[in-house]
């Protein structure tokens, strides 16, 4: 027994092949462990992955194995599986800290490869006659050849093999043991290309996924000099990365594949990320780095992006793809819609600014597809777009967790296309060519295609805006981070020539940021140990940023960060805008700075504040406050805001008989992907918290404060905090609700709600680089699916002349019913 979790062992293996075996057609070493590993040469080489479990457990020997001298290699065990270590069959549950694995084969197999090509034979005439209908003679004449190929087999006699086989191409024809089955000239629906999935992070950590990179793709090159007509795609420049730090054999040879144009560096960003909560300039850089990575390492930038896991898409993406160098792009995460059927296949999908990109979604619905027969037939049978353009891309390997194609794939795709060529009904598949050749001919006819123009909602994974709120404060607080410093390093370097600019530093911190937004690391739908991890890497981005500051500013002429009092502080504004703010420099000291341009002048807050008589807060009741300054007139009762006066405008802004801020609680059950969904019929569950007694938690010349304490359980509580400020330079102000949640809830969602007077049937959310509207209501069903949304910065309800936005610092969980919107704190 081997282990526990997520351990490494190393095997020395001595293997001489037997006398009896030496003459034989082909040799394998099996090994199967039950999980990952690698098998090495003496001198340190990696030479095919394992994935255990009887699934890619062969090595070919070597020819000069066969000698009869000992020879040594080394077997890398990694205690996970494919899919890491989970406790049961249920795959995304918790992994089991302890598991061990125990070997179970270890052997020299001799392989007849007439008994392992009828094997695969009658596996797809089989499957024809399963699948084909009944009333064709397709289907009937199936049944008949895999009746006769079994009444012709016999085990004693080997020579049966050849019997059957020829039975066989009856359906199949006879060239399906080689690449030659594709040479006909017949046109082919249906572009196969190998492709290996691999998670940057999910059930695995980051160390794990720079394993599975190498053994996966070492196979695939074993894999390609077996079949002449495999050719594979992978994305995520990171992963080419981090082979070309840890493994640089491996990587010299995906580096002549690429050359040879069988291996396919696709994609043109740093991972496959999620597009709906990095902030546009995120998504920028994701598209920067990886195109510069692959143009500096393959001398090319990717023509595709590749995003077929990912959880819904921003409507910015075709303008960014574009502006990238990208004008098609691949998914199909939208087959797995739980309410609406995605109309199309193949279409034109529209940005906000009116850029287009051509997207296909294979209609395999898949990015792992086994390349059964059924996976061809579906890419026709399933195929939404057929009236303009009928052909379809098959997306075939062992993803996720890695892995790729296997022979199996490669050989039940040959059958695939003699059974097209022989018998018809079943579309014909194609090898050989690459993503881009399949694009290219879908761009003679884009001219012609539907159109969808915004973005593309993924209607499930809802819950994924909401978990690991650490996780995705720490992007937000990157994001910004980023910005000032870049900002304030340009302008040092305009000031004094001898400042160096920090560019090591500044790629350091965004690999790190754009690693992070892999879209199972920031939307939350990851292990416990993968956020160990980009907690570590968020606070070496923290570290390394505050050192870079602290060399900027004191190039500019700065000696803090922070001013520790009003005299000789100065507000550094990186903003393009004017700004007027109020700034607290310690705890008796509060400034103003106001005006445009870089630097800010800070006078203090009471010369400053002049124009208008400053903030008041008073009790007007028993449990009752009344929070107002010249703009706003507040009122809370009971812990939550029954009035939001606006005096300017003489308008209400809380419906009446409604509570804002107002705490809800509702059950959190999903189907299935528990870290994942959240359903709309968890909106049947609301219960209302009861808030607690409300105090004073502070009254100063620019700000008041109240404070609430309400009780969610015995074990979780929220600390409410309602504050107004004072209105400077004739700025609008706001009303600022800050909580502190201590929770240690399960399948509860905590939510809080703010019903409005405004009325409108669309809202308006701040997206990357845009604003996307979306409904108020449930008019149709494709409404109703959109009970959840998600959004950068603020959220803004309007009328022709009226309107409110909500602002939150990190998190971006929008429900949209009518006229209120509530947001996950």
């Amino acid at each position: 027994m081997f282990g526990p979790s997520w351990s490494t062992h190393w095997i020395r293996v001595e293997l001489t092949v037997p006398k009896d075996l030496r003459e034989k057609e082909h040799l394998e070493f099996h090994w199967d462990a039950h999980n990952e590993g690698m098998v090495w040469s003496e001198d340190g080489v990696p030479l095919q992955g394992l994935t255990g479990n009887n699934e890619r457990i062969e090595w070919i020997l070597p020819k000069l194995f066969r000698d009869g001298k000992p020879h040594l290699f080394y077997v890398e065990m990694a205690c996970n599986g494919m899919f890491g270590n989970a406790p049961g069959p249920d795959t995304i549950q918790p992994p089991n800290p302890n598991r061990y694995f125990q070997l179970t084969k270890a052997e020299i197999v001799a392989v007849n490869l007439q008994a392992r090509g009828l094997w695969i034979d009658i596996w797809i005439i089989g499957d024809a006659a399963r699948e084909f209908p009944q009333d064709t003679w397709q289907q009937h004449k199936a049944v008949d050849v895999c009746t006769r190929i079994i009444d012709s087999f016999d085990k004693n006699n080997i020579k049966s093999l050849d019997t059957c086989r020829k039975i066989a191409q009856e359906y199949l024809g006879t060239l399906v043991d080689s690449s030659k089955v594709y040479d006909s000239k017949a046109p082919a629906q249906v572009f196969g290309i190998g492709h290996c999935h691999i998670d940057s992070c999910w059930l695995w950590p980051w160390a794990e996924t720079k394993r599975k990179v190498a053994r996966s793709w070492t196979s695939q090159c074993n894999l390609m000099e077996q079949y002449g007509e495999l050719n594979f795609a992978c994305s995520q420049a990171q992963q080419y990365k981090w082979l070309e730090e840890n493994y640089p054999e491996v990587f010299k040879r995906v580096k002549q594949k690429v050359k040879e144009g069988r291996f396919h560096p696709i994609g043109g960003s740093w991972v496959e990320h999620d597009t709906n909560m990095p902030s546009g300039e995120s998504l920028t850089r994701q598209f920067l780095y990886g195109q510069r990575y692959f143009e500096s390492r393959f001398g090319a930038r990717s023509k595709t992006f590749w995003l077929p896991d990912t959880f819904g898409y921003s409507g910015q993406i075709p303008q960014l793809c574009r502006l990238a160098g990208m004008d098609r792009f691949m998914t199909q995460k939208l087959s797995w819609n739980n309410i609406n059927k995605f109309p199309h296949t193949t279409f034109n999908w529209v940005a906000l600014d009116g850029t287009q990109v051509i997207c296909h979604m294979p209609p395999a619905e898949t990015y792992t597809a086994e390349a059964h027969f059924g996976d061809v037939k579906r890419s026709q049978s399933q195929h939404k777009s057929m009236d303009q353009d009928p052909t379809s891309l098959l997306v075939f390997g062992k993803g996720d967790g890695g892995g790729g194609p296997t022979w199996q794939h490669i050989e039940k795709l040959r059958r695939c296309r003699g059974v097209a060529d022989q018998a018809g009904l079943l579309p014909r598949v194609t090898m050989g060519g690459s993503v881009d050749d399949f694009f290219d001919k879908l761009q003679e006819k884009a001219a012609n295609f539907v159109t969808w123009y915004g973005e593309l909602y993924f209607e499930l994974h809802r819950g994924t805006y909401t978990t690991q709120a650490k996780n995705k404060k720490n992007n937000r607080k990157a994001e910004a981070l980023m910005r000032d410093i870049e900002f304030l390093a340009t302008c040092a370097s305009l000031k004094d020539s001898s400042y160096k600019y920090p560019k090591k530093d500044i790629d350091f911190m965004w690999e790190a940021i754009l690693l992070c937004q892999f879209h199972d690391c920031l939307p939350g739908s990851s292990i416990e140990m993968c956020y160990d991890d980009s907690d570590e890497l968020y606070g070496q981005v923290f570290d390394r940023g505050a050192k870079v500051l602290k060399e900027v500013l004191s190039t500019l002429g700065f000696s803090d960060l922070a001013g520790k009092s009003l005299d000789g502080s100065v507000a550094i504004n990186t903003l393009p805008w004017p700004r007027a703010e109020i700034i607290e420099i310690s705890e008796t000291e509060v400034g103003v700075a106001s005006g445009s341009g870089s630097l800010l002048t800070i006078e203090p807050f009471a010369k400053a504040h002049t124009s208008h008589p400053f903030v008041s807060l008073q009790q007007v009741a028993e449990d009752t406050f009344e929070l107002k300054n010249s703009q706003l007139k507040v009122k809370v009762q009971g812990g939550v805001i029954t009035s939001l006066y606006d005096i300017l405008n003489e308008r209400e802004v809380i419906e009446p008989g409604k509570k804002a801020n107002q705490f809800v609680v509702f059950d959190d059950k999903p189907l299935y992907w528990q870290a994942w969904d959240v359903e709309v019929y968890h909106l049947d569950t609301r219960k209302e918290l009861p808030s607690g007694e409300t105090s004073i938690f502070e009254v100063k010349p620019h700000r008041v404060t109240v404070v609430t304490r309400t009780k969610v359980s015995n074990s979780s509580s929220i600390m409410s905090y309602i504050s107004l400020s004072a209105v400077v330079d004739n700025q609008q102000t706001a009303v600022v609700c800050r909580a502190e949640v201590d929770w240690h809830e399960s399948m509860t969602f905590l939510k809080v709600e703010f019903p409005v007077t405004v009325r409108n049937t669309d809202a308006s959310y701040e997206t990357a680089y845009g604003i996307t509207k979306r409904p108020t209501h449930y008019n149709t069903s494709w409404d109703m699916a959109k009970f959840e949304v998600c959004c950068h910065r603020f959220a803004d309800l309007s009328e022709s002349n009226y309107g409110i936005s909500i602002l939150n610092d990190s998190n971006i969980f929008y429900r949209r019913q009518f006229t209120f919107i509530g947001r996950c704190p």
